[in-house]
């Protein structure tokens, strides 16, 4: 029997043989918490009092809620005229601040302590292009950012751009990750937040650069994008994502199974409406479960799994049943 770290990159290369469906994030050793994200996102935890990171958004998690969401009114918002934004916020210095071996140290005594054995180590990557630009004056003024004040809007995401290829720098180089996991919501649940030739350009960019650095240096991506994108799947190719994480149902999953043809595995496909309220039954929750691992899996390097970007579900019963049913499936199907 293969070590869950084994089992995982089996699943994901082309032409691997894993003895069984990976379950959910297992053989991923998810490490938040390293300095460059401290430094410029905070200390964060539910019940916090509201938070304002370096680049100026306000941060706020109240008791019960899944994760820490940006709250941007027409009187918060850092960036109020595109065309002026060097005098709304500046750009988090991440080489000046970030870059001493002493603040690494905690970290990497973290982990250190990871199974390398059977667990692939996996670093974090938050709040990626797109996000950073809603979060800095919320969506309906990027929007109209990009259609209005394009050249603005271009220096704005080079800026990011280059913010987060010195932050990937800085992580890659002092703490050596396995993987990344990096979000960036790109679309909805029906489509693209733009047009793909619009995405292409302000956004595609700001990714050859720091997906390439991390390609270069053997790091697997995994990119999170809970959304429709099967209009730029093969953009994702040319990235060097390795992995969609994320992706929902709404999507064509066999369509771009087929499209793929193996240059990028999925990880998804488990509708969080239907298995993850107060109410879903337990039925209900193995059925979507099934239902995406017999249309899904056959056609390999496809992991189920909650389309969130991190492991576990806001009920816990939701992840005690879907890992239950992968469970079953991998004793029905290959006797583990």
């Amino acid at each position: 029997m293969l070590s869950a770290k084994q089992n995982f990159l089996e699943t994901i290369k082309p032409g691997g043989k894993p003895d069984r469906i990976v379950k959910q994030y297992e053989g991923l050793a998810f490490t938040p918490g390293d300095p460059v994200n401290f430094y410029v996102r905070g200390n964060r935890y539910p019940g916090m009092p509201p938070l304002i990171d370096k680049w100026g958004t306000t941060i706020l998690w109240p008791e019960g809620v899944i994760a820490a969401m940006p709250h941007v009114t027409e009187e918060n918002k850092v960036i109020k005229d595109i065309t002026r934004w060097h005098d709304y916020t500046k750009v988090p210095d991440l080489i000046a601040n970030c870059s001493q071996d002493e603040l690494w140290e905690p970290y990497l005594e973290r982990v250190s302590e990871i199974d390398r054995e059977n667990n692939l180590f996996m670093m974090f990557a938050p709040t990626g292009v797109f996000e950073r630009l809603h979060f800095l004056m919320g969506f309906e003024d990027t929007f109209i950012n990009l259609m209005t004040e394009p050249e603005a809007m271009m220096d704005l995401c080079n800026a990011i751009g280059e913010y987060r290829y010195n932050g990937i720098k800085l992580m890659v180089d002092h703490a050596k990750p396995d993987v990344v996991l990096y979000h960036d919501d790109w679309g909805s649940k029906a489509n693209l937040f733009m047009r793909p030739e619009v995405w292409r350009e302000f956004i595609k960019p700001q990714y050859v650069k720091q997906y390439q650095y991390m390609h270069d240096h053997g790091v697997i991506i995994i990119h999170h994008a809970d959304s429709f994108m099967e209009q730029i799947v093969e953009d994702m190719v040319d990235l060097h994502i390795d992995v969609w994480q994320g992706v929902i149902p709404q999507n064509d999953i066999p369509k771009i199974q087929k499209q793929l043809n193996g240059r990028m595995a999925l990880m998804g496909g488990i509708d969080a409406a239907i298995v993850d309220r107060v109410d879903s039954t337990e039925e209900e929750i193995r059925r979507e479960t099934r239902r995406v691992l017999e249309e899904y899996t056959p056609a390999g390097q496809f992991i189920p799994c909650i389309t969130y970007g991190a492991p576990g579900t806001q009920m816990p019963n939701a992840d005690k049943f879907i890992n239950d049913e992968i469970d079953r499936f991998n004793k029905e199907k290959f006797g583990i």
